[in-house]
């Protein structure tokens, strides 16, 4: 047999009223009540089990819709980034159309108030021995659906 550093130190027997000689409140932690094989009971210290190791994470599958985005991701950025490269070429050209628009804006402006102008006065030019000629219409009509009748007059 191995000799043991350490002695066990047992309690005094039981009273036969069957109270303990310490309350189990009063025990410290890491100090149990044994039972030992020939029947004494006692206090002593227990060796502390390692708390279980954590469970080990399991690999979840990757779902279909992350792969779809992760996929999409580069193309939409590689539109994005083509769209702006085409604008920045086409820029001057947008520019120079920019300002023909409004320079045919500024001609149709232009041509919506000079050439009615020239035609009131080429008529007043042309017409100087004939004065403007008024015409008035009259109608009449009796009740809510009765026939309308009218008269003209030139002057």
């Amino acid at each position: 047999m191995h000799e043991t550093a350490y002695e066990i130190t047992t309690l005094a027997p039981q009273q036969p009223t069957g109270q303990p000689a310490m309350l189990p409140t009063e025990i410290p932690p890491g100090v149990q009540m044994v039972t030992l094989p020939g029947g004494i009971r006692t206090l002593a210290y227990t060796p502390q089990l390692a708390p279980p190791p954590p469970p080990v994470p399991v690999a979840q599958p990757i779902p279909a819709w992350a792969k779809t985005t992760a996929l999409l991701t580069p193309t939409i950025g590689g539109g994005i980034a083509a769209a702006g490269i085409g604008i920045s070429y086409a820029a001057p050209g947008l520019i120079a159309m920019s300002q023909a628009l409004w320079a045919a804006v500024a001609l149709i402006a232009a041509a919506a108030i000079g050439v009615p102008m020239l035609l009131r006065l080429g008529r007043s030019a042309a017409g100087t021995g004939r004065g403007t000629t008024h015409i008035t219409q009259n109608i009449t009509a009796s009740g809510m659906f009765g026939k309308a009748n009218g008269t003209i007059n030139h002057r």
